[in-house]
């Protein structure tokens, strides 16, 4: 199953419905489209998604929820939900989580499709 949500309340929905489901479940969070531009604001992100996305239209078994924080300020306040949450605690956009495990890449390294391949190796 692969999805596209937005904001916090999104994904605590989503997030529990997909693992219902079982197996391997990654996560993208990604910031959020700008109406003005039509692009996301985070410009790591807007380079990061493409190679994200080409890694995993070949990970058929992997479920794939695609997570737009929100807009830039709310991202940016340190008590944003998606930077508290015990289970995220996100420090940087794009980030790209195994859900319910140790493994995460952001910054520079979400860009080498190598290093995303890597984080679904057992």
């Amino acid at each position: 199953m692969k999805a596209d949500v937005h904001g916090y309340e999104g994904f605590l929905s989503k997030v529990k419905e997909m693992e219902a489901l079982g197996g391997t479940l990654a996560v993208l969070f990604t910031g959020s489209i700008d109406p003005s531009s039509g692009k996301s604001w985070c410009p790591d992100c807007v380079v990061a998604e493409p190679i994200v996305d080409s890694v995993m239209k070949d990970k058929t078994e992997v479920h794939f929820l695609r997570v737009f924080v929100g807009p830039r300020d709310f991202w940016k306040d340190p008590q944003c939900p998606f930077r508290t949450n015990p289970d995220t605690r996100l420090k940087s956009i794009p980030t790209l989580i195994i859900w319910k495990s140790q493994s995460k890449l952001d910054g520079y390294d979400i860009t080498d499709p190598n290093l995303i391949a890597m984080l679904f190796e057992d």
